[in-house]
């Protein structure tokens, strides 16, 4: 089944780049979005590689700015679906159109998302309850150690990520819209430059729409975390955060509270020694 697709280029590698476009070529994607926003223009020679590639060199207003480029062309046909993914992602098989059919199949669904591995094969923890200011401290700023329940709850890390479930928090390497859902709840606020948009997107969707982790399938995502090492990203990550409380809540957000209620009744518990290695 075809979807549409994009991907926000910014001094990306260019063997990454590479790969998910090759897989992408490999797919039924019917347009295939490429919007850059590094100073320079790259990878403009990869719109000559398929007539499905639409590539455009933009100003860097942020990540979600960016796909909101695609999107507001692939929301001219109501009844398909759009997938957004970061450069960094590879997979074997047929996990888009998996996804796609997913959809298709389950119309309360308004977005999924794939099960995600980091290349040493760890867990990679995209499905999360909504953050509160207390856990952004905690995932920033201390030790693993200090806290550690609090940690895996926020992670979901104690849910047997084999089993699908409806979260209000996906991770946005790897999502799958459906375009009435887009239509219904609104694409990417462009307030966050970058980092929360995927939280505030799927707590949208969320509020009238299942929101799935889909475990079926599964892809490799690279995940730089580059705000861990770079102070300046550290300070885009904090600003946008900032910026997220503002709109939703600080220590008072009830639809916060509600929804992680209702998450947290569907975990399936795993116990410790059989969950495999990951983290967040």
């Amino acid at each position: 089944m075809e979807f549409s697709v994009s991907i926000v280029l910014h001094n990306s590698r260019f063997a990454d780049v590479q790969v998910a476009v090759l897989l992408l070529l490999q797919s039924e994607a019917s347009t295939i979005y490429i919007i850059e926003n590094s100073p320079l223009p790259r990878f403009k020679a990869l719109a000559a590689m398929d007539p499905r590639i639409f590539y455009a060199h933009v100003e860097n207003n942020g990540f979600g700015a960016a796909h909101n480029i695609a999107l507001r062309k692939a929301l001219q046909d109501p009844d398909g679906f759009h997938l957004i993914m970061n450069p960094d992602v590879f997979w074997s098989g047929s996990v888009p159109e998996i996804l796609t059919g997913y959809l298709a199949s389950n119309p309360d669904v308004g977005m999924v998302a794939p099960r995600v591995y980091y290349p040493d094969g760890d867990l990679q923890y995209t499905c999360r309850m909504l953050p509160t200011p207390f856990d952004l401290i905690l995932k920033r700023f201390l030790p693993k150690r200090f806290f550690k329940k609090r940690r895996e709850r926020y992670l979901l890390a104690h849910h047997d990520h084999t089993h699908p479930i409806n979260c209000p928090y996906l991770q946005g390497s790897f999502l799958l819209f459906r375009n009435k859902a887009l239509l219904d709840c609104g694409i990417f606020d462009e307030q966050f430059f970058m980092y929360p948009e995927d939280i505030d997107i799927t707590r949208r969707i969320h509020e009238r729409w299942k929101t799935i982790y889909f475990p079926s399938v599964s892809i490799v995502h690279f995940h730089q975390a580059a705000s861990r090492t770079d102070y300046h990203m550290l300070q885009i990550h904090l600003t946008n955060m900032i910026k997220y409380f503002n709109k939703w809540g600080w220590w008072f957000d009830k639809k916060r509270r509600l929804y992680n209620k209702r998450l947290l009744e569907e975990v399936v518990y795993q116990a410790p020694e059989d969950r495999p290695d990951g983290r967040g």
